[in-house]
């Protein structure tokens, strides 16, 4: 029996010809993440288990990102910094991606932004390989033909110490996209329309294997999308094969070597679907959960206070390209925060064109706020100081990928999750607004 793509890839990271789902095996790693929300008390951990004086299994497989509550007064959330830099430095992490000045980001060459993206951007992602991190949206990666999953703290510390992971193996469910995407549709339309359909817990332990000739004509970013908001299904990891995009990308980043991995014709799967994405509509997920899908035409024109672009999910250069095709020319109704996932996403906000005019010229004449420092920012609530954190009962359009209550502050807020174009085209209505009433 032929085995799917994340059932390859872990066979191969265990020394084994052939693995089937609900099996426990001991996996390499490729490559361990954490940043600092789970990093101190993934050290912690470490150093409790191997010793005060123990040291990484690899200190070039291990990548350090501060991403989650940097830009703050809170003395707690600038402790955890001054914790991954004593560890950076005792161990020699090669990828450390630092933050010393937290009045000018610009002034931190060495400062990335969210996980993430910052992983893609930096070649760490690479086809075939194993990437555990201590956040649940590591399954990004999973858009690079690799396993990548999220683990806690103490997982994390045991790869930190051996280089390897218990795990079982899941079984996988397929999604298959046919057809020509409508130009009013993207990718977090199709991720929001399955964790609708199955739930948040419909693949809860299971990998999601997404496929098909729809997700062969998407950007990497669009991909990173969907494999990003698996978890939001229950996942433990989205994967979708490599092929030529994922290639470019990959090697204009890294010359690591890396071998891709493709599932056997003959896979055994859990269930499979198929979408066929030329009859489906723009998406949002109501309050409070990711599951509580609606059509925007049947939510449309519910009033909001504000509309939130940015995250790993939301905040790629890709997503401001879309936005800004929608804002352009127009005005902003409400208060729109525009958080990109890193510093070189805010880059692109200031070179990358869109009809003539760079993305930030468009966003300052439609009247968005000021481009925020890179970070993950209000996604995650944060401390009362985290830029765009809703500390009152709003109601919010955001390209982020969580909204159950509190997840971006006030546990009154109420967050809708949208695609860019949902949100640019809320922004401009001041209400919720349906995309094809703007492209």
């Amino acid at each position: 029996m032929g085995m799917t793509l994340t059932e390859k890839i872990l066979a191969k990271a265990c020394d084994r010809s052939h693995v089937v789902p609900g099996e426990n095996i001991w996996v390499k790693a490729d490559l361990l993440m954490t940043h600092d929300v789970c990093g101190p008390g993934t050290i912690g951990v470490f150093k409790r288990e191997f010793g005060q004086n123990a040291k990484v299994w690899d200190r070039e497989k291990v990548v350090l990102i501060p991403d989650h509550y940097i830009f703050t007064s809170d003395a707690r959330a600038n402790r955890n910094l001054d914790i991954l830099r004593e560890f950076a430095q005792e161990q020699g992490i090669k990828y450390f991606y630092d933050i010393t000045d937290l009045s000018n980001f610009k002034a931190n060459p060495d400062y990335k932004g969210v996980c993430h993206i910052a992983l893609a951007q930096e070649g760490h992602t690479r086809p075939g390989e194993v990437l555990f991190g201590t956040d649940s949206h590591t399954c990004n990666a999973g858009a690079f033909g690799q396993f990548a999953t999220g683990i806690g703290n103490t997982d994390a510390a045991f790869v930190m110490g051996t280089g390897k992971l218990l795990i079982k193996v899941p079984a996988t469910m397929r999604f298959t996209f046919v057809g020509e995407m409508p130009p009013y549709l993207l990718a977090k339309d199709l991720i929001l329309q399955v964790i609708g359909d199955i739930g948040v817990a419909g693949a809860t332990y299971r990998a999601l294997e997404i496929d098909g000739e729809t997700i062969g004509a998407m950007t990497m970013e669009e991909r990173m999308t969907l494999c990003n908001m698996a978890i939001e299904a229950g996942g433990k990891n989205g994967v979708i094969a490599a092929d030529q995009t994922t290639f470019d990308y990959v090697r204009a980043r890294t010359d690591k070597p890396f071998e891709a991995l493709y599932p056997d014709g003959d896979a055994s799967y859990y269930s499979h679907r198929i979408y066929d994405v030329s009859k489906l509509e723009p998406i949002v997920a109501k309050p409070h959960s990711p599951d509580n899908k609606a059509k925007v035409s049947e939510v449309k024109d519910t009033p909001i206070d504000r509309v939130y672009i940015g995250s790993c999910t939301g905040g790629k250069t890709t997503d401001f390209i879309n936005a800004a095709k929608l804002l352009k020319g127009k005005q902003v109704k409400v208060p729109t925060y525009l958080v990109p996932a890193t510093q070189k996403v805010y880059d692109d906000l200031f070179t990358e064109k869109v009809e003539g005019m760079t993305l930030a010229e468009i966003f300052a004449r439609s009247g968005c706020m000021e481009p925020a420092a890179p970070s993950c920012a209000a996604c995650l609530g944060g401390p009362k100081d985290t830029f765009g954190r809703m500390n009152e009962a709003e109601v919010c359009v955001s390209t982020t990928n969580r909204n159950f209550p509190g997840r971006m502050g006030s546990k009154q807020a109420q967050v809708y999750l949208a695609s860019p174009y949902t949100a640019a085209a809320s922004a401009l209505a001041g209400k919720i607004a349906d995309p094809r009433d703007f492209i």
